[in-house]
């Protein structure tokens, strides 16, 4: 794949889901195959930072704090992008669906967030149901994670999002088809 010149519009694709829904791999096959992509799930880094620092998981008291830090890291490699496509993993309407499951309400930055930084596109990839980082998180279980799926979800849409959902494949046949269905091809 070609690298877009530097002078093309900043292009934004989201690709997010649940847990156990192959985002990894799926990123994997994107820096691959050059594409540019995110380099970590920061919500995934800034969840292990707090883990580390608090000596636990999160409780109900760390909840909006982790939140914040994470709508704070999604802004910043949103900002940052300046020209061409880029794959997200995760975006900021992610947020809405954690929290709901945190038990938490919308909160103001994150509701200006969403109408200020909007994305191209949205893919969900629809799960795998083979779930491999128990020891990551604890509340890992499969009824949890159909339904911290089914809130991200719900929060693109609130969000004004239409996604597209992307079946359960192997990664590169996820890829394939990401790519097939984005509104203006990448070259």
């Amino acid at each position: 794949m070609t690298t877009p010149p530097t002078t093309s519009p900043p292009q934004r694709y989201v690709i997010t889901g649940g847990p156990s829904a192959g985002k990894e791999t799926v990123f994997t096959t994107l820096r691959e195959r050059g594409i540019p992509c995110s380099e970590r799930e920061a919500a995934r880094e800034i969840y292990r930072e707090h883990r580390e620092r608090l000596g636990r998981h999160l409780q109900v008291g760390d909840r909006r704090d982790y939140s914040r830090e994470v709508l704070a890291a999604f802004v910043a490699e949103y900002s940052g992008h300046k020209h061409g496509p880029r794959f997200y993993n995760r975006g900021i309407p992610d947020g809405y669906g954690w929290d709901r499951f945190f038990g938490l309400s919308p909160y103001v930055e994150l509701e200006e967030a969403s109408r200020t930084y909007r994305y191209d596109q949205v893919f969900v990839l629809d799960s795998l149901d083979n779930f491999t980082s128990a020891d990551d998180l604890v509340w890992a279980k499969e009824r949890e994670i159909a339904r911290v799926h089914q809130l991200i979800i719900q929060g693109y849409y609130d969000a004004g999002y239409r996604p597209i959902f992307v079946p359960a494949d192997d990664a590169a046949a996820r890829v394939d088809f990401i790519l097939a269905n984005l509104a203006a091809p990448i070259e």
